[in-house]
């Protein structure tokens, strides 16, 4: 995939539990030249959220501390600045994503995942 000049002002927040899936992700959106800030629970995530405002935030839905759904819950409630947002999960539910987009996820990515297939949605929802 082509880098663009822009992706170098354009930061993602990475909130997972998994260190091998953030440092798999970071490198990938790294490679793009994407900024990266990593969060490694929910509640840490909540606090890098507020003070760096990113321009896209990469969740997991299921973190210790605070899963990512009651991220969502809190970033509504705030009613806020809209972030661009791609919860990543292991869960099958239809339930789950129906429940992740009413709290407005732009994607809904289940794992295992392609990598391109990330880089293609967080592309997309940085570009428009």
């Amino acid at each position: 995939m082509a880098k663009k000049a822009s992706n170098s002002e354009k930061r993602i927040l990475l909130v997972d539990d998994d260190a091998e899936i953030i440092e798999s992700l970071r490198l990938a959106l790294e490679a793009q030249d994407y900024q990266v800030l990593v969060a490694r629970d929910g509640n840490q995530g909540l606090a890098l959220i507020e003070r760096e405002n990113p321009d896209l935030i990469i969740l997991d839905m299921m973190m210790p501390k605070r899963s990512g759904f009651l991220v969502l819950e809190r970033l509504k409630r705030l009613g806020e600045k809209k972030h661009r947002i791609i919860m990543i999960t292991a869960n099958e539910g239809n339930r789950h994503k129906a429940y992740a987009e009413m709290l407005g996820v732009d994607d809904y990515v289940r794992k295992p995942f392609p990598m391109d297939r990330l880089i293609q949605s967080v592309d997309r929802l940085l570009s428009e």
